[in-house]
């Protein structure tokens, strides 16, 4: 952990994977965020939420990491220590056997008990004097750093390694009970936010169920994640992280920096940031979003579709004839299968732009659940918001009574106006509306 290979890190993969690494511990590009922050107070200190976020996120990145190393290390000093042990007997037996002479082993060392320093110090001398007959005597050097260099990621981190390495520990059955909770809880923990992300915005704009829908979104899931079960499971694991994950992920966190700083503005967020908190956020983030983060970031899409366009796609597949693993280009439906898998997770975004571009579905229904976002305020664009205010209090529906003028700034609160909070649900609907236009009125009749 603490003498790293520094030359891997110019590789492009090696920071592709620790970008979505990022993006998967904080939940940034699925939407998560948005969906939980949408029930937020208006003058809530996202700031500070962020802030925290980031530096918990970080401290337990590394908690977690010297837990795998240590892990990790201990499993390979187990594995050391066996290696010794065997090889150790075999040398006994060639000394027995007389293919090894008595003379060259130094007296003060016992093949009995020997430690990890005298085996190596008699590995290299046999190996000195048996310089020619040496391979066939087929014994190996045992050092450790062989063991931990052996690259371990993935399902084979969770399901392979560290299940061989809870079966040495202590109360095994105890660590092996708690370990596999842990990734149970991980995952639903991570299946919360996810789909909560799917959720909401469907809800939002569609009026259907919650629960409904959720069940739904859940079933389709888990109807998806028997793929992952067959017998060829891990490579479908393999394709899905790379090809689903990892890119296009990053495609969508660079469109959403675009559209924030560039579409949007990012002189007008900063306003209504500082509308928000009741303070100027630091220039640091200015210049961080506007320049440095777009830049990166594009650096590293462009560097890993270089990487992924030199070498072909493929998987290290099990060769059970030769007992070994190898690298096989895919198939041809399994290029199809990549190709879509990319495709249609960043599909929605051309598609959406498409359909409000050219105004393909006219909504006319008079609810507000369509709404345009501009500088801060939420204004509805399909009807002309006019007349009495008192018409969604009691009830009267559109053609009776004209709707309420919803003319002035709705978003921000209004200078003179009392301290007002969201609706019950937390968002800027009807409840916030009210007791803007009727600050009077008890927060229980609205």
């Amino acid at each position: 952990m603490f003498t790293p290979k520094l030359e891997i890190m110019l590789e492009p993969k090696v920071w592709r994977e620790a970008a979505t690494q990022v993006f998967f511990a904080l939940g940034l590009g699925f939407g998560g965020v948005i969906a939980f922050s949408s029930y937020n107070k208006r003058d809530n200190n996202c700031h500070f939420d962020a802030v925290l976020v980031s530096f918990i996120n970080f401290f337990t990145s590394v908690l977690a990491t010297l837990v795998v190393f240590a892990v990790l290390g201990f499993k390979a000093n187990v594995i050391n220590e066996k290696c010794i042990t065997q090889n150790s007997e075999t040398i006994m037996k060639f000394l027995k056997m007389g293919n090894i002479s008595q003379d060259i082993i130094p007296h003060h060392i016992n093949l009995s008990t020997v430690t990890a320093e005298d085996y190596h110090l008699v590995y290299d001398i046999i190996q000195k004097v048996k310089e020619e007959e040496f391979p066939a005597l087929h014994l190996n050097s045992c050092k450790i750093e062989e063991e931990l260099n052996k690259a371990v990621q993935g399902t084979g981190l969770a399901f392979i390694a560290f299940t061989e390495a809870m079966t040495h520990f202590p109360a095994s059955p105890f660590w092996s009970v708690m370990f596999f909770l842990m990734l149970v809880n991980l995952g639903l923990g991570s299946m919360f936010g996810t789909i909560e992300g799917i959720v909401t915005p469907i809800v939002d704009t569609f009026k259907v169920r919650k629960e409904i829908l959720t069940v739904i979104c859940c079933l389709l899931a888990f109807c998806i994640g028997l793929i992952f079960v067959q017998r060829s499971g891990n490579y479908f694991v393999t394709m899905f992280d790379d090809y689903s994950a990892t890119l296009p992920l990053l495609i969508v966190v660079i469109l959403e920096n675009i559209a924030v700083c560039f579409v949007y503005g990012i002189d007008k967020f900063m306003e209504d940031l500082k509308d928000m908190l009741g303070f100027a956020p630091s220039r640091y983030y200015y210049y961080m979003w506007k320049y440095i983060s777009p830049l990166m970031l594009l650096s590293l899409l462009i560097a890993s579709v270089v990487n992924m366009g030199l070498s072909p796609p493929g998987y290290n597949a099990w060769i059970e004839d030769k007992a070994s693993e190898e690298f096989l280009s895919y198939p041809t439906w399994g290029l199809v299968v990549c190709v879509s898998l990319v495709v249609f997770a960043i599909l929605p975004v051309p598609v959406v732009f498409i359909v409000r571009r050219f105004n393909l579905i006219d909504d006319s229904s008079g609810n507000l659940a369509s709404v345009t976002y501009k500088r801060g305020r939420v204004l509805k664009e399909p009807v002309n918001l006019e007349g009495d205010d008192t018409s969604l209090i009691h009830g009267k529906i559109p053609s009776e009574m004209p709707s309420p003028n919803f003319g002035k700034n709705i978003y921000r609160k209004q200078s003179g106006s009392p301290t007002l909070d969201t609706a019950p649900n937390g968002r800027y609907g009807i409840g916030y509306l009210m007791a803007d236009i009727m600050p009077d009125m008890p927060e229980s009749d609205l």
